[in-house]
């Protein structure tokens, strides 16, 4: 399954990348039509660097130095010219999908090629996140809107709902700012069902996305059927969700305390929580955590080595108000 899914994706990355390289080539053609002089100070500015290299190759270094000089002199009249017609130096590189990778879909790292984030994202896009990221475009701190939290003081904390969501959005906004910082603790969201915890999971997601970070988007109840199922060998997929779990930049674990439980399923959630917060390898990784349980609950169904965790290493933040998504359909009755 995985071999497929790269090997169609990676095809997308070939086609994007000739279309990009044909464009920015008709546009070079086009913009050199216009001055020939500059299309011919760039064909003495490759045949100096041409003839640069047989030299090195014969062992002529120090002609070629002199003549690196030469192509130096020239570079410097090419950027001139360009800067007088008001052309930036960028102008003419292709316009790539990705400019990390330049769409290979590769990147070096540690004197090995790997995986770029864009094509590990669209691997877990695939293979996990399928639905449960797609309304990123609508679920953004762009569309966010406090009128659907009361201002009526709720007793549990002593403030509002709409006091409470902003300062969760600032926690949420905290967190994104200062993602690489190891001492920066994930989130726990905790609270009743419509009041905007899968609407934050989104809105933070959107963000680190832009930033170049991978996403693993999960509900509990399919994480952890699927880590068991590629354990005992019946999974589909040759892809091993279990180290794409344990390594992507951000995991969000939806709805944790709808799966049924079991001491398997108890042991791989204690290995994620717990291995996440080691940061790897110099690697930082974050972990949001959604759920409808309260602290105690979590405690009682989860026990004391997950809840102390949680408590330890996590911003608890309590979603308080009036179903959201109860108050928007009967608006639009």
């Amino acid at each position: 399954m995985e071999n497929k899914i790269l090997k169609k994706l990676l095809d997308e990355y070939s086609v994007n990348r000739f279309h990009a390289e044909q464009e920015a080539q008709e546009k070079k053609d086009s913009f050199y039509s216009l001055h020939p002089d500059l299309k011919k100070l760039e064909k003495q500015i490759n045949q100096c660097s041409l003839h640069r290299v047989n030299l090195i190759l014969m062992g002529k270094k120090e002609e070629a130095d002199h003549l690196n000089d030469e192509i130096d002199q020239l570079k410097q009249k090419k950027q001139s010219m360009l800067k007088n017609l008001g052309i930036s130096s960028d102008y003419f590189l292709p316009n790539y999908h990705c400019p990390i990778c330049q769409d290979t879909g590769y990147v070096k790292e540690n004197q090995q090629m790997v995986l770029c984030h864009c094509l590990q994202q669209k691997i877990f896009d695939i293979e996990y996140n399928k639905s449960n990221m797609g309304n990123m475009e609508n679920e953004n701190f762009s569309t966010f809107d406090d009128s659907w939290y009361s201002d009526k003081v709720d007793p549990s904390l002593n403030l509002s709902p709409r006091e409470n969501i902003h300062i969760i959005k600032n926690i949420a906004e905290h967190f994104i700012e200062n993602f690489q910082d190891p001492n920066e603790k994930n989130l726990l969201f905790t609270g009743n069902i419509g009041l905007g915890k899968t609407f934050f999971c989104n809105c933070i997601a959107y963000e680190l996305l832009k930033k170049g970070k991978t996403v693993l988007y999960q509900t509990s109840p399919v994480m952890l059927d699927s880590i068991i199922d590629y354990r005992f060998g019946k999974s589909n997929s040759s892809l091993s969700i279990i180290d794409n779990i344990l390594n992507v930049d951000l995991l969000i674990i939806d709805d944790l305390g709808t799966e049924s439980l079991n001491s398997l399923k108890l042991t791989e959630l204690f290995t994620i929580i717990n291995a996440r917060l080691l940061n790897q390898n110099n690697h930082i990784t974050k972990t949001i955590i959604s759920t409808n349980l309260n602290l105690n609950n979590i405690f009682s169904i989860y026990n004391e080595r997950i809840g102390s965790r949680i408590i330890g290493y996590y911003n608890i933040c309590k979603f308080i108000g009036d179903d959201i998504r109860l108050q928007q359909g009967k608006i639009k009755k």
